[in-house]
C-alpha cells in the first residue's frame, strides 16, 4: 500500500464518507470508520456502514471492501490490508486509541459538538459548522455549484441552505422525512420505481409516502429509530437513469478535495 504508514480514519459512513473512503482507499491509503450502532445512511447500497447493518458484517460499494470489527486492533489490522474496517462507536470514538495520521469529519452535522484541530497530525471537516484554522486544518466545500470539494484552508464552507441540490428538476420534494418520533419501517426497497402520493412504509404508525414519481435511491435501516424530522429516505426524480449501485459524484467531488488535503499534507512531511 503506497500510504500504508498514514491511516485515515473518517467519522461516518454515510454516501459522501464512502466517496471519501473510496479515492482515498484508491489511492494507497489505508481507511477506517467509526459509526453509530444505529446508522443513519440513507443511501445504503453506497454506504460503507451498510457493513453495520449486514448479517454477515460486509459491503461491497465499487469494488472496496468493508467489514464490521469489534475493537480497535482489529480495525487496524483489515485496514493495513487493504480492507475498510467499520466500528460500531459513541457519538465520541476512542480516536485516542488508533495509530492515525488523518481524522475526517464525516458526519456532516452542520455543527461541531466534538472534533477538534489536535485529534490528529491532519483534521479534515466536510461541510459548514467547522472553522478551518480553529476546529480543524482543512474544511471541504459539500454545497453543489462551482465551489464543490473545494478545499479550504481558513474560515467555513458555504452556510447550510436547508434545502436539497436539485436533480432531475426537483429539490425538496425529492427527500423523505420521519413525520413523528418512532422506528422506521418500509413496505418498499431501494431501487423500486414508486408513483407520487404512494406510501413507501411508516415510521411508527404514521405513513411515509413519495412526494413525486422517481426511484427509491435511499431509505435509512428497517428498525432505525428516528427522530421527527430526520432524513429517512430519498426518491430521484430520474427514474431509470438512477444506478443505486454507483457512488455519486458529489460523493466523489468531496472525496477528491478530502484526498487533495491528504496528499498536500503528505508531500508537506516529508
Amino acid at each position: 500500500m503506497l500510504f500504508g504508514q498514514h491511516l485515515c480514519l473518517l467519522r461516518g459512513g454515510g454516501d459522501l464518507a464512502t466517496g471519501v473512503a473510496l479515492r482515498l482507499h484508491r489511492s494507497g491509503f489505508p481507511v477506517a470508520v467509526c459509526e453509530l450502532t444505529h446508522p443513519l445512511a440513507v443511501r445504503r447500497t453506497v454506504a460503507v456502514a451498510s457493513a453495520l447493518l449486514d448479517p454477515e458484517g460486509e459491503a461491497l460499494i465499487e469494488g472496496m471492501g468493508a467489514r464490521r470489527v469489534e475493537g480497535v486492533d482489529e480495525m487496524q489490522e483489515l485496514a493495513a490490508n487493504g480492507v475498510v474496517p467499520v466500528l460500531a462507536s459513541s457519538d465520541l470514538p476512542p480516536i485516542a486509541q488508533i495509530a492515525r495520521s488523518v481524522v475526517i469529519d464525516a458526519r456532516l452535522l452542520k455543527r461541531n459538538p466534538d472534533t477538534a484541530i489536535e485529534d490528529a497530525p491532519l483534521v479534515v471537516a466536510l461541510g459548514p459548522g467547522y472553522t478551518a484554522g480553529i476546529d480543524c486544518h482543512a474544511v471541504v466545500e459539500t454545497l453543489r455549484g462551482p465551489d464543490l470539494g473545494r478545499v479550504i484552508y481558513k474560515g467555513c464552507a458555504a452556510n447550510d441552505t436547508g434545502t436539497p441540490g436539485t436533480v432531475g428538476g426537483r429539490s425538496a420534494e425529492r427527500v423523505l422525512r420521519a413525520p413523528t418520533n418512532g422506528v422506521a419501517s418500509w413496505e418498499r426497497t431501494i431501487g423500486d420505481r414508486v408513483t407520487t402520493g404512494e406510501v413507501l412504509g411508516s415510521v411508527g404508525t404514521t405513513p411515509v409516502t413519495a412526494l413525486i414519481d422517481g426511484t427509491i435511491r435511499g431509505l435509512i435501516a428497517n428498525g432505525t429509530p428516528v427522530a421527527s424530522g430526520t432524513k429517512v429516505g430519498d426518491v430521484d426524480p430520474r427514474g431509470d437513469e438512477v444506478d443505486i449501485d454507483r457512488v455519486s459524484d458529489k460523493a466523489l467531488a468531496v472525496g477528491g478535495g478530502v484526498l487533495e488535503a491528504v496528499l498536500a499534507w503528505v508531500g508537506s512531511e516529508d
